[in-house]
């Protein structure tokens, strides 16, 4: 599932050729995704300007001079596409700008979501009314960190991956930050010391960041709008790599907890 840098990177890619253009012709292809995709979607959309594209958590927002921002979530497989050689069944939300540039949404799996609210209250988005901070944002730090974790008794990784405690980390980002913390994924959220979660934020964005600039992590079903690679997975520190190296010198294992994998190297993570 594209994870925050890949949702971040996208947002770039469709600024690339949205940012203030006009939606001259705008087709759902089908009538849901993952949920139902609103009927006046095309009505609302179609000739308004684009004056504003962005991220909350794994969310992408598009804003528009009508008042109106889509919200869309790339679910297990969506991908946007610009200027697609071809069109197929795949594809279920076309976009043209006015310059003739086109724009397609394809998710093979159809785990992704089209939403529209009005711009004004996109903060109370029902997805959005209960997560946390965003970790790359000024309300990330380890004293905000420390009240969201105070008493739980659940392990660091789960805590991380709750989207109330903070917004947008999945899986891959939340492995590599606590290896690069020395945090074991199994110690308990509630007991880590103020200094530890200090590393752990200080991890958390050095490795966002450092995908985000990389484009992100190519996935089996994801790539950037432009079609290139996010190569970011040729930094992976431990996830994906059981049986190699650690930067620590130690051997990386892999351990499944609710049927996600955990990477992580028992010589560093304490």
């Amino acid at each position: 599932m594209p994870e925050l840098p890949e949702v971040e990177t996208t947002v770039a890619g469709l600024r690339s050729v949205l940012d203030g253009a006009m939606l001259a012709r705008v087709e759902p292809r089908r009538a849901d995704l993952r949920f139902p995709i609103p009927v006046d979607l095309r009505q609302r959309l179609t000739g308004a300007t684009v004056t504003s594209l962005s991220r909350r958590a794994k969310y992408g927002l598009i804003g528009t001079d009508r008042g109106d921002t889509l919200i869309f979530h790339l679910g297990m497989s969506g991908r946007w596409r610009i200027d697609p050689a071809e069109i197929g069944a795949h594809d279920h939300l076309l976009i043209e700008t006015g310059t003739g540039r086109l724009l397609s949404l394809n998710d093979p799996r159809r785990f992704g979501s089209l939403d529209l609210v009005r711009s004004d209250a996109w903060a109370g988005y029902a997805p959005f009314i209960r997560m946390g901070p965003e970790p790359l944002g000024p309300d990330f730090t380890p004293a905000t960190l420390a009240r969201a974790l105070k008493g739980k008794a659940t392990s660091i990784k789960a805590a991380l991956l709750d989207q109330r405690v903070v917004a947008g980390l999945g899986n891959i980002y939340v492995c590599e930050a606590l290896n690069m913390a020395g945090i074991a994924p199994t110690r308990a959220a509630g007991k880590i010391t103020r200094p530890r979660l200090a590393l752990l934020v200080e991890s958390i964005r050095a490795v966002l960041s450092a995908a985000i600039v990389a484009g992100g992590s190519t996935l089996r079903d994801y790539a950037r709008p432009d079609g290139e690679l996010g190569y970011f997975s040729k930094q992976w520190r431990v996830y994906g790599r059981e049986g190699a190296t650690c930067p620590c010198g130690g051997v990386v294992e892999r351990r499944v907890d609710g049927g996600r994998s955990t990477f992580f190297c028992p010589k560093c993570q304490k």
